[in-house]
């Protein structure tokens, strides 16, 4: 079988590679260059040190080790979508993208047609059985990263590999550290990667400039200061307002008269909803084994977090509507809401929340 790996030279990505070997595979190592380089200043991802570990690792294990540029790709692809949401107002979510349109998108378009398989270092799983694969969820809950793959195809699924789906965080950085991998104490990483070491508000400003409105607690009406542009907040929002008499959570955005709405305390009852809008909704296999002729009971989740959340998932028109069980805080959206089996065990697929 020939199998390409995807390797970033973080901890989860290498230990893939002594995996794929131990069951008899040679893979060939890739390396993806999103980083744009030619914005001055803005695009610093660490690809140097990545390099070196990844180019270490190859060596190690003797295989072939390919550096792809998908720059370009990446700033049409999963860039401008990340501007052109936000300047809605809502709140993009550009490692979703990044899946299904770079790492099982692009690359495979590029490179990827003559392997069998693509292995990543995500914490999921593929399940294959009479009704074609699915999606599962991974071992160690803490770490799944189920959610930002709900968006890839059926097609991409099928070519997927996730030897680390088994593993526990701790087990995958005790490997590392018994094979003496470098990345073994590299810290996970946070944040966006095309932004390195850039401030995700200063990257907005740049590209999508400012908007100043005013900032109202939705309970009172009472204007409370000034905000930059709503693009700058998220529901659910606690730092950052630069409020006096807190806490305050942003808890609505009026795009049209440019108002951002908080309300006070640690917990308002604002923040929370019950209720929840999905659209543009992508079932990963068509055969999603849910019955919505009637409403479905379902698990879902409206951010990546290692809790489940509850509810009975419904059809309206071309919206699926989820309601929760128990109301859930911070519905941004723009977000994904994801949804899952009853017993968490497989990732039907997403949709935008709206």
């Amino acid at each position: 079988m020939n199998i390409a790996a995807l390797v970033s030279g973080g901890v989860d990505s290498s230990v893939t590679i002594p995996i794929l070997k131990e069951m008899g595979y040679e893979p060939v190592i890739f390396y993806i260059k999103i980083a744009m380089e030619g914005e001055p200043g803005y695009m610093d991802c660490p690809s140097e040190e990545d390099i070196e570990i990844t180019t270490w690792i190859a060596k190690k294990y003797g295989l072939k080790m390919e550096i792809v540029d998908l720059q370009k790709e990446y700033w049409e692809r999963v860039v401008n979508y990340t501007i052109d949401t936000v300047k809605k107002g809502l709140t993009p979510n550009p490692d979703v993208m990044c899946n299904r349109l770079i790492k099982f998108g692009s690359f495979e378009d590029k490179f990827g047609k003559d392997f069998d398989k693509i292995a990543t270092g995500h914490y999921a799983s593929v399940i294959e059985n009479d009704k074609g694969f699915f999606l599962g969820t991974a071992r160690d809950t803490q770490k799944d990263q189920s959610y930002f793959l709900a968006q890839i195809t059926y097609a991409q699924l099928s070519k997927a590999m996730f030897p680390i789906n088994d593993l526990w965080k701790r087990e995958v950085r005790q490997l590392a550290e018994e094979m003496k991998l470098p990345s073994a104490h590299r810290p996970d990483s946070q944040g966006i990667c095309f932004l390195g070491k850039i401030n995700y508000n200063d990257f907005i400003r740049k590209y999508v400039g400012e908007n100043p409105g005013e900032i109202i607690e939705l309970e009172t009406g009472k204007t409370w200061g000034e905000h930059r542009g709503l693009w700058f907040h998220t529901i659910g929002q606690r730092k950052g307002l630069g409020l006096s008499q807190g806490p305050w959570f942003v808890v609505k955005k009026d795009m049209e008269q440019n108002i951002l709405y908080i309300s006070n305390g640690y917990d308002p009852v604002a923040q929370y909803s019950d209720r929840i809008l999905l659209s543009d909704f992508h079932f990963i296999n068509k055969d999603h084994l849910l019955d919505l002729a009637k409403p479905a009971q379902v698990c879902f989740k409206i951010r990546h977090q290692p809790e489940f959340s509850t509810g009975i998932l419904s059809k309206e028109d071309d919206l699926y509507i989820i309601k929760a069980d128990e109301a859930v805080s911070g519905v941004a959206p723009g977000q994904f809401g994801v949804i899952y089996s009853k017993d968490k065990t497989i990732c039907h697929g997403s949709g935008v929340i709206t």
